[in-house]
């Protein structure tokens, strides 16, 4: 299955924006944008991610969404030391 994000700068831009919104379900997002062919601007979401947590943040949802372990069960999730917000 392929799945393509049509705008993935704008997605991340507005998850990272909106409060609701964790450091996992942006994870998620930045790992379908890493697979996708359309271009992401990757200093814009990285500064805007610095912006909003921290640079440890952006480590720590460049791993999950590396591997894969950003999509996860919530439980799994639940279970492990830090949930994702």
């Amino acid at each position: 299955m392929i799945i393509e994000l049509a705008d993935p700068t704008g997605t991340l831009l507005r998850e990272i924006e909106n409060k609701k919104c964790t450091r996992n379900v942006v994870a998620k997002t930045y790992a379908l944008a890493l697979r996708s062919s359309v271009e992401t601007d990757w200093g814009r979401v990285n500064r805007a991610i610095i912006a909003r947590w921290s640079v440890s943040a952006l480590k720590w949802i460049k791993n999950r969404a590396w591997s894969g372990k950003c999509f996860e069960s919530a439980n799994d999730l639940r279970e492990g030391s830090n949930d994702g917000n």
